[in-house]
């Protein structure tokens, strides 16, 4: 990649410290507006408010384990060479409520995640039983031999225990990551209150530049910049803007700072060095105030800040980044 930018004479600067310029830059900004969108669709977005549970996760005591449920006093002492048999009664799988209640010298097939029959306290394993033995001998299982005693409580997950009824599962500011999407998705959230990504226009200046895919052309160099620092918009969460080459002129300048009056932030790459050619500068400060520094830090020394009128009323932060292409995605890295 190509130095991206102009040479020409001198323009004063203010020097100032990494965390001065992060300061100064930060203060120009603050949280966009909310929206609401599919869960899925919000992916790396930040929630506007707390999300609270509207019931309990699991919702019903249910079992931890494939296998008998059973009370728990039945089976104490129960052995490979003593075991306790029981009637079983019916079974229930996950999704299905069972229709049985379990009493004494009883017992009701249970599978994960299935809740727990009435009258039962504790689960027994399928592989703490007979039942293999029973199914190679054939015939349906209407009594089953329990080859462990189990303590109550034993295998069942009580209600509640993820998530309880109005417990603040995620607070606001919360970046929503696959986890989080998973979280919000088990609480039956299929909208989401989150922050608009920010749309940010990005543009390039120089009478040099050729688009990526464009004839090459003798004295011309390919507008890199403008893609890596569109992917780095992408990459944080971003919408970036295309504005693409401004050429040197007026005219050509104006009318690509109209296009991205729009837009939440202007990027620019270039003209921003001591030397540099200063009508890039002249129609920043025609359009807005705007600072140009030198940052104590390499590479990524010369920097720009200010803000642009739009034509609504509105004032949108520009940062002008410097036109080498390394020196730009750090400026980008750092303050962007």
């Amino acid at each position: 990649m190509v130095h991206q930018g102009h040479s020409h004479r001198h323009y004063g600067e203010t020097m100032l410290s990494v965390e001065d310029a992060l300061e100064r830059i930060l203060s120009f900004f603050q949280v966009l507006d909310p929206e609401e969108k599919p869960l899925l669709e919000a992916l790396g977005q930040v929630l506007v408010e707390d999300a609270t549970s509207p019931y309990n996760i699991p919702p019903m005591d249910n079992s931890a384990m494939d296998g008998y449920a059973v009370q728990a006093a039945d089976v104490k002492g129960a052995s490979k060479d003593s075991p306790v048999n029981l009637r079983v009664i019916g079974h229930v799988a996950a999704g299905h409520l069972p229709n049985e209640t379990v009493v004494r010298g009883t017992a009701v097939r249970i599978m994960t995640g299935a809740p727990i029959p009435d009258g039962a306290d504790a689960v027994v394993p399928f592989e703490d039983t007979d039942e293999l033995d029973r199914r190679a001998a054939g015939g349906e299982i209407t009594d089953i031999g329990i080859q462990f005693e189990v303590k109550s409580g034993a295998d069942i997950r009580p209600a509640g225990q993820d998530v309880q009824t109005g417990a603040k599962v995620l607070a606001e500011g919360n970046v929503l990551r696959p986890s989080e999407v998973g979280v919000l998705a088990s609480l039956g959230f299929g909208n989401v209150k989150v922050v608009r990504r920010p749309v940010v226009a990005i543009l390039a200046t120089g009478d040099e530049l050729l688009e990526p895919g464009e004839d090459y052309g003798t004295g011309k160099i390919y507008n890199s910049n403008n893609f890596s620092v569109a992917a780095s918009v992408l990459r944080y969460g971003g919408l970036p803007k295309m504005l693409g080459i401004a050429r040197d002129n007026l005219d050509s300048m104006k009318a690509k700072l109209k296009e991205g009056m729009d837009a939440d932030m202007l990027i620019t790459s270039a003209g921003v060095s001591k030397g540099d050619y200063d009508m890039v500068k002249d129609v920043l400060a025609q359009h807005g105030k705007i600072d140009f520094w030198s940052v104590k830090m390499r590479p990524a020394k010369p920097l720009a800040f200010g803000v642009l009128n739009a034509p609504d009323g509105r004032k949108v932060p520009h940062l002008g980044l410097p036109g080498n292409p390394v020196s730009a995605l750090v400026a980008f890295e750092q303050f962007g």
